[in-house]
């Protein structure tokens, strides 16, 4: 077994229902996220423990990809930047930023909106471009604009700043933090992208 009993039957449910979604809307296949630190790796075999505490086994394709994400600084951002940023809704209304991916120009555009994310209860994913950066005493304020909207997002000190490039597998050892997607082929649930930290960093979503 790859996974745990519990968990296949989770994640073939999971997998079950998007796919439904999926046909019933448009393509790309149905996938499920997992996030958490690599176990152990095998030839074919990645094995991770999830933010949940639980071990599961995935299938590792030998032309896979590896992403990897690495730390900015605030003044990275600039107006102009193209960025992702993880947000929670405050009570006055405001919005406070988990953390921001500043993609690289090849990714402008991707995603470009505001949605609901699935990081924890009721926080949002923003991808647009920065019209502005104001400095404020809680921080510093982004000003966001894209297709359909604007949307300011304040940025703790404390908010993770990343980005990413193209990696190798040689960031995939015990210990790295990870996240990535999968999806059943056939029987086996098989990651189909992956993104991962080098030297213990830890990866902010």
């Amino acid at each position: 077994m790859l996974l745990t009993t519990r968990r296949t039957a989770v994640l073939a449910l999971c997998l079950a229902a998007n796919l439904c979604l999926a046909q019933a809307v448009a393509p790309p296949a149905a996938s499920v996220r997992v996030r958490g630190t690599v176990q152990s790796v095998a030839p074919g075999l990645l094995t991770v423990k999830d933010r949940g505490g639980e071990v599961v086994q995935l299938v590792l394709p030998d032309a896979l990809p590896v992403s990897e994400v690495y730390p900015l600084a605030m003044g990275d951002i600039q107006p102009g930047s193209f960025i992702g940023t993880a947000a929670m809704p405050q009570a006055d209304g405001s919005e406070r930023a988990i953390a921001v991916m500043v993609f690289p120009e090849s990714a402008r555009g991707v995603g470009e909106g505001h949605r609901p994310f699935d990081l924890l209860p009721q926080s949002t994913m923003t991808n647009a471009t920065v019209a502005d950066v104001v400095t404020a005493t809680n921080g510093r304020t982004l000003q966001l604009k894209y297709k359909d909207g604007a949307r300011a997002i304040v940025v703790p000190p404390d908010a993770p700043i990343v980005s990413f490039r193209p990696g190798d597998r040689s960031l995939l050892v015990p210990g790295a933090s990870v996240s990535l997607t999968a999806q059943m082929v056939g029987d086996k649930p098989t990651i189909s992208r992956i993104s991962a930290g080098r030297n213990g960093f830890a990866l902010p979503y």
